[in-house]
């Protein structure tokens, strides 16, 4: 059989990820999740861990919305009343009122004309750049940004392709002056936040500067943003790197499933232009969108986040996340400083990268180890996540984890 010498050639990538230390290794299963008590967050148990309780450091929900009992309660409602899935694509039957008043609320919450949702974040990410990529497009992109922008650029074939070094404005100029001539349309493409490092990108000085090359492209510069780390996480109100920034781009990728603790991802800007990923997207024409449950449970978390009890929420937050950050530093650990809850600690080598995680998890605390190629060569790190349901406890607790590590290496 064929797969015989398939599986012979793909046991051998195996080997040479697990030797090399760039496997991300057996998956952790999560079998319960104790509740708040007394000064600590969530705990969670693990599958071949006994007893053992966790301390999540490594999640994307951060503002801890997933297990808010109104939450759940909106997400059961609407299950009882549309069922658990929606059973066809949008344009057949698979629209429901959930999905069109969620489009109408992320479209307010951006200050946008529309949104539109899709299955989840990366599928969005292909489902914009894409259709939006003709043989006349050129495309410039930061050198940092998520894989799913770098899939979507390859599966688009633009007429040119310009990388820039990560948020360096002048040479993201020079690209554009490079792309001048190669096409009608110019996409500018950039992580919000970069998932990795917690930075952002500096939307008031990227968008003047497309604003520059706007005449020299018959069709424009169109500036595109994945923000799915910075919604709901980052700027005062949650409203993500535009609100950070005091500057809007033309079209904003964004997450359910980050700060909202939901499921699925959408695209907010023009009418014009989410009518005509409607009609073009592939991911979006034969693909079911997020279940109607989904759909009514962003609804609520979009709903608190604009009321105390939600800007409360943000506020500690960053509170946590300046905790984190000091605490690290203050152990002599090095890290990447910025108001948004991924906090890096950079190891800048595999092997010791892996160590630390495995210290870290024996000792109950969830954390991310990131190598090559997943990060460049000399930027191996472990990612903390920092969430709202975390408490000072919490922090204390991670930080003399890392003490004790440091102290016995």
């Amino acid at each position: 059989m064929a797969l015989n010498k398939l599986n012979e050639r793909l046991g051998n990538d195996l080997t040479d990820l697990r030797e090399s230390g760039r496997d991300k290794g057996a998956e952790l299963v999560i079998t319960e999740v104790i509740k708040p008590k007394g000064d600590q967050g969530p705990r969670y148990l693990i599958e071949g861990k006994g007893n053992q309780e966790f301390v999540k450091m490594n999640a994307n929900s951060y503002l801890g919305m997933a297990m808010l009992p109104e939450v759940i309660e909106a997400e059961e409602e609407a299950a009882q009343k549309y069922g658990v899935g929606p059973g066809a694509v949008r344009f057949i039957s698979g629209t429901h009122k959930p999905h069109i008043d969620l489009e109408k609320k992320l479209a307010e919450f951006h200050e946008k004309e529309s949104a539109m949702i899709f299955s989840s974040a990366y599928v969005t990410s292909l489902g914009v750049i894409f259709p939006l990529t003709n043989k006349e497009t050129v495309v410039v992109s930061d050198e940092l940004n998520h894989n799913c922008i770098i899939q979507a650029m390859r599966l688009s074939r633009p007429a040119a392709k310009m990388i820039y070094k990560h948020n360096d404005m002048a040479d993201l100029e020079a690209k554009l002056n490079d792309a001048v001539g190669k096409g009608k349309r110019c996409l500018v493409i950039t992580d919000g936040i970069f998932s990795m490092r917690g930075d952002h990108c500096p939307f008031e000085e990227l968008v003047p500067i497309c604003k520059k090359f706007e005449d020299k492209f018959e069709e424009g510069v169109i500036t595109i943003a994945d923000d799915s780390h910075g919604v709901g996480a980052f700027g005062k109100t949650g409203r993500g790197t535009e609100e950070f920034t005091g500057t809007k781009v033309d079209i904003i990728i964004g997450t359910l499933g980050k700060a909202f603790g939901v499921n699925g991802g959408y695209v907010v800007a023009s009418k014009t232009v989410t009518d005509y990923l409607r009609e073009t997207a592939p991911m979006y024409i034969y693909s079911n969108p997020i279940t109607c449950s989904e759909a009514a449970a962003t609804i609520k978390v979009l709903e608190i986040l604009d009321t105390p009890f939600g800007q409360k929420r943000i506020q500690h937050l960053l509170k946590m996340t300046k905790k984190f950050e000091k605490g690290l530093v203050d152990l002599g650990y090095e890290t990447i400083p910025g108001d948004h809850p991924v906090v890096p600690l950079m190891v800048r080598d595999t092997p010791k990268t892996a160590d630390m995680v495995n210290y870290l998890t024996k000792n109950g605390v969830l954390g991310t180890g990131l190598n090559f190629p997943v990060v460049p060569k000399g930027s191996e790190e472990i990612r903390f996540q920092v969430n709202a349901d975390h408490t000072e406890s919490d922090i204390d607790y991670a930080l003399e984890v890392l003490k004790n590590y440091r102290d016995s290496h």
